[in-house]
Formats: structure tokens, C-alpha cells, sequence
């Protein structure tokens, strides 16, 4: 799968079970070419992440939600109503907006 952002195609990886949702982007010490999708998730933190993330927060149809950008190590999204698919990117995310809809294809 993957996600197109103003021109530019992002591999997407799903984080479906229990040790890929637990470790998502931790212990990462470089930038990756990707990104992880985290389904039914509407809260994350950034613990032992060696590097400052992009997070998109979408609906079930990926209507963004929230976003964030440059989010820290050691921070914590508290849950948020209405999100179902939770994005994080190592590399900065720009020219998006909150109500835009994010673009996936197989």
C-alpha cells in the first residue's frame, strides 16, 4: 500500500499485530522510507523514539483529523474522538490540512 501526499508515493506499513503496534517507530535511530499505519488507534506516545515524528490522525474513510508535526520524543497523544487510522512519518509531512483526505493505492 501506499500514500500519496502532494506528489510524492510513501510505502505504508501496517502495524496489525502486537509487536509491531508496540514497537512502531521506537529504537529507530535513522529516517525510514516509509510509514506506519496503526488502524483502530486514536492515541499514541512517542517513548524511546530517537527522532522528532509526523503524526496524521484520520477517520475510517482517512479524512484527516489531527496532525502533528515535528512531535518530540517522550510525548503522548491522549485519545482523540472520531480517529481510526493513526500515521507516523520520520520525515516532515507538508502541504496537508485538517479536512483533507488522504490518498492510498495498492
Amino acid at each position: 500500500m501506499k500514500i500519496i501526499l502532494k506528489n510524492k508515493t510513501i510505502t505504508v506499513k501496517y502495524c496489525n499485530q502486537f509487536i509491531t503496534r508496540f514497537l512502531g517507530l521506537m529504537f529507530k535511530k535513522n529516517k525510514v522510507d516509509y510509514c506506519l499505519c496503526f488502524p483502530k488507534c486514536n492515541s499514541i506516545h512517542t517513548f524511546f523514539m530517537y527522532q522528532k515524528i509526523d503524526v496524521i490522525m484520520t477517520d475510517k474513510n482517512n479524512k484527516i483529523l489531527y496532525i502533528y508535526h515535528n512531535l518530540k520524543p517522550y510525548k503522548i497523544i491522549l485519545p482523540k474522538i472520531g480517529v481510526y487510522y493513526t500515521y507516523e512519518f520520520t520525515e516532515e509531512i507538508t502541504n496537508i490540512n485538517i479536512g483533507d483526505y488522504l490518498t492510498i493505492n495498492n
